[in-house]
């Protein structure tokens, strides 16, 4: 009989063939990063490390992080951390994990022409939960701005500090939960962007276990059309935008058309539906006009 020998590729192996028995999601690619975290390298530079055996140390610590996520936990929480826009972000049960689609939101927004014009762009995140979004606008944009987060969870909020201390943005990036209209004066503001939660309640119910039972809820569902939140926002960054200021949302793949007439209904203008890399509607853009 051969000896099963405990090398990466063997462990690997047999993680996965278990993770797929026990319906993980994206098993394959959890079973190599949780790997690749354990060896401190990137998951792509695993096959470079196939033949290496695993101490017990090892061996453990893999194996509560395979039960972890045989139960339904998703990698990124097991892990601590997630990339995000090519930086690490902490991640954990107090705020969404942060999603490509939330990427092309922030790439979208980079191209925005009034973040180039003002010297120093007043944005606000709202609904800020890690501060992926907010953070990864400040540094792209050298830090020249001024910046603040939102949101109504003080677990999302006490995540996004860390996410700040980890960036060193503890004097440029501000963290609240106050209302919008609190904190901001009217027409004051350059950028808004709203990632909100915008699940309706019957998906809500529907959705896989990896998220219903793990990410919170209220970051995830907004009443029987998904809209409770987006109608709230939408009026308050209304009153704080200037005139030609802009709102950017992520929003549910059905609710681009009710969001367009929601933003008209309130008078924005140039309002535009971006779609994500699988063709679905994603991101709306509406923009304040001239008074």
């Amino acid at each position: 009989m051969t000896k099963f020998m405990k090398t990466v590729e063997n462990i690997l192996s047999s993680s996965k063939q278990y993770c797929l028995k026990h319906n993980v999601f994206e098993a394959e690619i959890a079973c190599e990063y949780l790997m690749s975290c354990l060896l401190k390298c990137k998951r792509l530079d695993l096959q470079l490390k196939h033949d290496q055996v695993l101490n017990e140390k090892f061996l453990e610590a893999m194996r509560r992080g395979i039960k972890r996520l045989a139960d339904g936990e998703p990698v990124q929480y097991i892990v601590g951390h997630w990339d995000f826009y090519g930086r690490k972000f902490k991640t954990d049960k107090r705020a969404l994990i942060p999603r490509p689609e939330t990427e092309l939101l922030v790439e979208t927004i980079l191209k925005e022409e009034i973040l180039k014009s003002e010297e120093l762009p007043a944005v606000v995140d709202i609904g800020t939960g890690s501060g992926c979004i907010i953070i990864t606008l400040v540094l792209e944009l050298n830090k020249k701005g001024r910046f603040l987060g939102v949101d109504i969870s003080d677990d999302a909020l006490s995540l996004a500090k860390e996410n700040v201390a980890l960036h060193e943005l503890e004097n440029i990036v501000l963290l609240t939960n106050a209302e919008l209209s609190d904190v901001i004066e009217p027409m004051s503001l350059d950028l808004v962007v709203a990632n909100l939660p915008y699940v309706t309640t019957d998906e809500y119910e529907n959705l896989p276990a990896h998220v219903k039972n793990f990410e919170p809820k209220t970051a995830l569902e907004a009443g029987s059309d998904g809209m409770d939140t987006i109608e709230i926002i939408v009026e308050e960054a209304f009153a704080a935008l200037k005139p030609q200021g802009v709102l950017f949302l992520e929003i549910g793949i059905a609710q681009g058309q009710r969001v367009i007439e929601l933003l008209n209904g309130f008078g924005y203008c140039n309002v535009e539906v971006i779609k994500d890399l699988t063709g679905r509607d994603r991101i709306v853009r509406a923009q304040v006009g001239d008074i």
